[in-house]
């Protein structure tokens, strides 16, 4: 149903949903909306922080690759041309060597042993390829790319990544986000020894040249109109009934409609919608531990062009290093003194962090993979922890979230971005965005939304590149 231009919109969240959401309202000149925001800063997960010492960190290896005509009009609004542009360098490091991302097309690196334990894989399956539907996640890494390249790496990494058992995971988010195995693309480069790095959407990317991923939300916060974001203010209770959100400072407002980008789960329990409390409780989610290390010097060769790293094995906690002073050498203080790596580690009751060791431990994966040593000096470290880091595609999800935006949508609440969907295949930055840009869309034009419930379609560049007047 199309909504009037006098519906009071409130939304909760300044992050890349709650931003596109409003900035997208200020487009089509609706006036009756307000963003409210817990932090003290726009951005959400994509947010930016600055420590004691001069070094930016970013809340995770975020990098700007976009599926939307839209997206990239507003990045270039946003930041005219203050943005540097890399060609992806990721690379995977085990058995003490660094190895091309993604490991299948670059199994000539591997010692002779592994690398036939991968093959012979590979040649079982395509000798007796699996039949049936896979019944989660690991049945689909072992019928995609075998015994051997399944044991090597994609099981370890993806427990390292998830946090949960690959058999609690469905498959259906997996799209672009993974390369799958051409056997006959394998053999060749086995064959001439060569390397395969052009795999992927995000083979070249963007990346603000001051401020981190956050200048972007802050630029875009400002189009949006900085009257129109209160920060500060943290959601204590929704009232369906009376629509009022209720604030920790006391104060509250009035709805017509509710846009929530606040985790979904949270949603439910503020709202006291206790029917919806087992449906919720089928959503899985694990935290996210950044740890920032600012050091004296420059970079080693090895990691003067590499973007990011990742690392299945079990000598450090993290899964993904990043060389963050590489995206841009304002990301420390000193471009000609200092360089920086941030890594990541994820966490959840199947895999325990203890927060009060992580960085040591970290320092100690950093030196027991090789890439910091006795000459690295150690200037700043940043840690930061966030509850909420990666919304895990367990088995049953779907079905979970069908029942809770059933009931929520009959009460005139939306919950779109990255928890507040809750579709991981659909949390970038740029499909965050779109998801509030095309959640007003349904809301004020009665245009259907195509990124939150079509993922699939979403993620085909085929589609999503078109301009909007060529969708069907």
């Amino acid at each position: 149903m199309r909504r009037s231009p006098d519906t009071r919109i409130v939304i909760l969240g300044a992050g890349p949903t709650g931003l596109g959401a409003a900035y997208r309202l200020r487009e089509l000149g609706h006036e009756h909306f307000h963003v409210y925001e817990r932090a003290d800063r726009v951005g959400g997960l994509a947010t930016s922080y600055r420590d004691e010492r001069g070094f930016t960190w970013d809340v995770g290896g975020h990098v700007q690759f976009s599926h939307y005509r839209y997206f990239d009009d507003l990045m270039t609004r946003s930041l005219g041309k203050a943005w540097l542009h890399h060609e992806r360098e990721a690379w995977i490091w085990m058995e003490r060597r660094f190895v091309p991302y993604p490991l299948q097309n670059n199994l000539h690196r591997l010692s002779p042993e592994t690398r036939w334990k991968c093959v012979q894989g590979l040649v079982r399956l395509y000798k007796q390829p699996c039949v049936g539907r896979p019944a989660h996640f690991g049945e689909w890494i072992d019928a995609t790319f075998g015994a051997g390249l399944a044991e090597a790496f994609m099981r370890p990494y993806n427990f390292k990544v998830w946090a949960y058992p690959a058999e609690r995971l469905d498959y259906n988010w997996i799209g672009e986000r993974v390369a799958v195995t051409d056997l006959e693309r394998v053999l060749d480069n086995l064959l001439h020894d060569r390397d395969d790095v052009s795999w992927g959407p995000n083979n070249t990317f963007q990346f603000p040249c001051h401020g981190g991923t956050g200048a972007i939300w802050r630029e875009v916060a400002r189009l949006v109109g900085e009257e129109r974001i209160s920060l500060g203010r943290e959601v204590v209770a929704v009232d369906p009934r009376r629509r009022e959100v209720r604030f920790a400072d006391g104060s509250a407002t009035g709805y017509d409609v509710l846009v929530s980008t606040i985790p979904i789960v949270e949603l439910v329990a503020r709202a006291g919608l206790d029917e919806l409390r087992p449906a919720a409780a089928q959503l899985l989610h694990s935290s996210s531990h950044i740890v920032g290390v600012g050091l004296a010097g420059r970079p080693p060769e090895a990691l003067r062009r590499k973007c990011w790293m990742y690392f299945p094995e079990g000598d450090c906690p993290f899964y993904r290093v990043t060389v963050f002073s590489n995206y841009s050498p304002h990301n420390v203080p000193d471009p000609d003194a200092h360089w920086s790596l941030m890594a990541e580690v994820s966490e959840s009751p199947h895999r325990p962090v203890a927060g009060c060791g992580v960085v040591a431990a970290t320092l100690d994966g950093l030196r027991a993979t090789g890439l910091l040593g006795p000459e690295h000096e150690v200037v700043s470290c940043w840690h930061r922890r966030e509850p909420f880091g990666y919304p895990t595609p367990a088995l049953g999800r779907d079905t979970a979230l069908g029942a809770l935006h059933r009931t929520l949508e009959a009460l005139d609440i939306y919950s779109r971005g990255r928890f507040g969907g809750w579709k991981y295949e659909v949390s970038n930055q740029d499909h965050s965005l779109m998801q509030g840009v095309e959640l007003v869309n349904r809301l004020l034009l009665d245009v259907p939304e195509v990124t939150y419930w079509f993922p699939a379609i979403a993620n085909d560049m085929r589609y999503a590149k078109r301009p909007a007047s060529e969708r069907a």
